[in-house]
Formats: C-alpha cells, sequence, structure tokens
C-alpha cells in the first residue's frame, strides 16, 4: 500500500484514540434479548443502542451482520439505521454481508453498504474474481474486506486448496490484495480467523500493510495471544478483534449493559496485552 487511504486512517486514528482493538459485533436475535426489552424490532433497536452507549468508549470499530436485521422483517432496515445513527463517526462501522455478484448487481450492493447504509466499510466475497468486487473497490474512501481464511471449521474445504502454482487459495486471495490496493482507489482489506493463527501469521508476512478483520474470539474460542501478535501490523494496530455473542449476551438480566461494558474491557485488555509482543514462532 502505496499511501495511507482513508478507511485505514479512520481505523488507526480510532485504534489509538481509546487504545483499543476491539470490534463489537451488532447480531441481534430476538430470543436472546435481556428480560427488560420487548421481542420486537423496536425493542431490539433499543437494545443495541444501550449497548453502542456502554461500549462506545472502548471499541475501534462495530460490525453489524446484515442478514440478522433481513431477519425482522419490514422493520429491520429502520432497526439498522437506529444503529448507523448511535455509532459516532470516528467509530469505523464495517457492514458484515459476505455477499458479492456481477455488474449492476453488485454496483447495486455496493450502493446499498455505502450509499443508503452508510458503512465505513464491507465484507465481501471474492469467488467470482476482480470484474465482480470492482463496483465496491472504486469507492475512494471506503474499506473493502474480502474472505481469505475464515474462521470456521469447514473452511478449509475450499481456502485451503493448493493451486496450480503451490500458492494455497487464501494466500492467493491475500496477495491479491496488495495488488488490488495499487490499482483501485479503496482501501481493502482481509478476513483472517482467530481460530487459525499459523495461517494468519503468513497472511500478515504477504501483507504487512492490510488492515485484517479477525473474528473468531470469544465464543468460537480463539487463542487471543497467538492471533494477537500474529495478525497485528508493525505498529501493532491494523487489526479488527471481532467479538459478538460472548460481549452482546454477556448478561440476559437488567444489568446488560455493564455486564457488555465488562466482557468488552476484559477482551479489550487481554488484547492490548499482545499487541507489541512478537508473534510466535
Amino acid at each position: 500500500m502505496s499511501t495511507i487511504k482513508p478507511f485505514h486512517h479512520l481505523l488507526a486514528a480510532r485504534e489509538s484514540a481509546v487504545d483499543s482493538l476491539l470490534c463489537v459485533g451488532l447480531d441481534p436475535v430476538i430470543e436472546k434479548l435481556p428480560v427488560s426489552f420487548p421481542h420486537t424490532a423496536t425493542g431490539v433497536g433499543d437494545y443495541l443502542v444501550a449497548l453502542i452507549e456502554a461500549t462506545r468508549d472502548i471499541v475501534s470499530s462495530y460490525k453489524p451482520n446484515l442478514p440478522f436485521y433481513l431477519a425482522l422483517g419490514d422493520e429491520g432496515n429502520r432497526v439498522l439505521r437506529r444503529v448507523r445513527e448511535a455509532i459516532p463517526a470516528d467509530i469505523p462501522m464495517v457492514l458484515d454481508c459476505k455477499v458479492n455478484d456481477l455488474g449492476d448487481t453488485a454496483r447495486a450492493w455496493a450502493q446499498t453498504a455505502f450509499d443508503y447504509i452508510e458503512a465505513d466499510a464491507v465484507v465481501v466475497n471474492p469467488y467470482m474474481g476482480e470484474d465482480a468486487l470492482a463496483p465496491y473497490f472504486n469507492y475512494g474512501d471506503k474499506g473493502v474486506i474480502v474472505l481469505a481464511k475464515t474462521s470456521n471449521p469447514g473452511s478449509g474445504d475450499v481456502q485451503d486448496l493448493i493451486l496450480a502454482n503451490g500458492q494455497s487459495l487464501y494466500m492467493h486471495i491475500a496477495a491479491q490484495t496488495n495488488v488490488w490496493n495499487e490499482r483501485y482507489s479503496a482501501d481493502i482489506g482481509m478476513v483472517v480467523g482467530a481460530t487459525y493463527p499459523e495461517q494468519l501469521t503468513a497472511v500478515r508476512a504477504l501483507c504487512p500493510d492490510a488492515f485484517i478483520l479477525l473474528p473468531g474470539l470469544g465464543a468460537q474460542g480463539g487463542d487471543v495471544q497467538a492471533s494477537v501478535t500474529a495478525g497485528v501490523d508493525a505498529n501493532g494496530g491494523a487489526l479488527l478483534c471481532s467479538s459478538s455473542r460472548s460481549i452482546m449476551y454477556a448478561s440476559s438480566e437488567s444489568d446488560f449493559a455493564e455486564a457488555a461494558r465488562t466482557e468488552a474491557m476484559k477482551l479489550r485488555d487481554e488484547i492490548n496485552l499482545h499487541r507489541h509482543q512478537p508473534a510466535r514462532a
């Protein structure tokens, strides 16, 4: 990456301002709402706003996951709009939807993410290639996060396949982010799961300047020390350490906000213990 692009600058500024790499996923499930909230779309919105207010001074970013909002029906877009408005402008918002398509459909997805929802970054699937990604890549002030090595156990079914050049598919995707960052105006990063610290080490070595979304902490059991030391850049940043369920549902009682804040602070502090340590051999 030859220059610091707008999304990278926004993320780095936030990481520095609050000394945090914690990205809180906002994945609402009506049945898991604390008892003080009605099981309605309005109750979901009220809960998410309260959660943001309880944690916004200790997080680097928020990551709403689009299908959870669409599942709310007609009111889902309204809830997502409330979330967007509740997140301060200096905190990056990543829209997690893992989408892509071709031509006009890809452009429509990009417009939905960036113009309508007003996300600062979006997670997309690179499977269909560069021409399908170009509509996202041409948004010069935004971040685009491509799937490379996801945190789920079955990720290796496809992502670990060895190509004709001897390189695994996920490493090929990582290498392409370097190319795409030179070719397009958007800031392009990737997803690498905390459940695969060895692969994360290889990706960071290949892409020393890229930002990486790190799912798999918290409920998925990713190793914080191994993944953080492997994933941070030379400045101890450029890593969105994502956790959702362990923070969102830390308590189902009236102390939900305090419990969520406590859990977020605990994970933030654990991440910070390892930010400036060298990765283990």
